[in-house]
């Protein structure tokens, strides 16, 4: 099984947030940008690929227990985002790869979605 570690380690992502959760077990994946779709669909223990930055993002992924959320397309979080995950020990991740890039590498690294 990976952990986030792992994933950021294997993808290059960079910690922007929550490192204090890098050790959290990754059980799938999952990419939205509407929440109320990943608070509906994603499963305990996912990554979420993401392209929004804002703080309801950290309040979604620890309601739902995701594992981390990964900003993909350059997008940058808000600073409340960022405070908000460290709050919440979510990590939050971004890279400049975009969304259709990063599902495909954690598909090749055996993190599947949900069916």
């Amino acid at each position: 099984m990976l952990t986030v570690d792992c994933v950021i380690k294997k993808l290059g992502l960079k910690l922007v947030a929550g490192g204090d959760g890098q050790d959290r077990i990754v059980t799938g994946g999952y990419a939205s940008d509407l929440l109320s779709n990943v608070m509906g669909k994603a499963a305990s223990g996912n990554l979420w690929v993401t392209m929004q930055g804002h703080q309801n993002i950290i309040a979604v992924a620890a309601l739902s227990g995701l594992a981390a959320v990964i900003l993909a397309g350059k997008v940058m979080p808000e600073n409340e985002t960022i405070a908000k995950a460290d709050k919440e020990k979510i990590p939050l991740l971004t890279t400049e790869l975009s969304a259709y890039e990063v599902v495909g590498r954690l598909y090749e690294l055996g993190i599947k979605g949900q069916c």
